[in-house]
């Protein structure tokens, strides 16, 4: 039914019609999802996301497809027992899936800073005591092992770092001129509240 909806959307309309009167669409958090939210939502039908790894926990089983499916979820659906997911608004979804795609490259530039620091612990040497985070404390980083293939490695590290930085910067200003566009207000309430960032407020928004 959804990929005929997303060529024309009445087939959708024409084969629901019938069932109208206390309908309720409910589907799996799978990538394809968008597309029925956005159908549903203008034609006032009520639309559950169901987390699809808990859904995955409760109803597992050997064979798998939309014909078993169906009637599970229905099921979890009416006995209360659907573990739903968040039904995130048309407008921000853009702005989120950016926001995802930075999160695995701060993953790994926290790697290669816990890298640096747990090999000077290695090595016996004296704490860095500085942030290596910071591009202008970065200078001399390698040098301070003997070995030169440790300073190698570290070269590497520190070098995918700075190659790293710009980028994440560019990304990080963009999130913050697209998240604020949809609901500035809350957006600026959250950062009013002490503990809460620049960062973490668009986590929260």
């Amino acid at each position: 039914m959804h990929r005929n909806m997303q060529a024309a959307p009445e087939p959708f309309l024409k084969a629901v019609a019938p069932y109208r009167d206390g309908l309720v669409v409910a589907v799996a958090c799978l990538f394809t999802w968008y597309g029925l939210a956005d159908r549903c939502t203008p034609e006032g039908i009520p639309f559950v996301l169901g987390h699809a790894l808990s859904m995955q926990a409760i109803h597992g089983g050997k064979a798998k497809n939309d014909q078993i499916d169906s009637p599970k979820i229905a099921a979890l659906l009416r006995g209360g027992m659907l573990p739903q997911a968040y039904v995130y608004p048309a407008e921000m979804r853009a702005t989120r899936a950016l926001r995802r795609r930075r999160l695995p490259r701060m993953r790994k530039r926290a790697e290669l800073l816990a890298h640096l620091h747990h090999t000077n612990s290695q090595y016996n040497l004296p704490e860095i005591g500085q942030k290596m985070a910071s591009k202008a404390n970065r200078a001399g980083g390698a040098e301070r092992f003997p070995a030169p293939a440790v300073q190698k490695s570290l070269e590497v590290d520190l070098a995918r770092m700075a190659y790293d930085d710009p980028r994440l910067n560019d990304v990080e200003l963009s999130i913050v001129r697209l998240a604020k566009q949809p609901d500035p207000d809350t957006c600026y309430r959250r950062q009013a509240v002490p503990g809460i960032g620049t960062s973490l407020r668009r986590v929260l928004l």
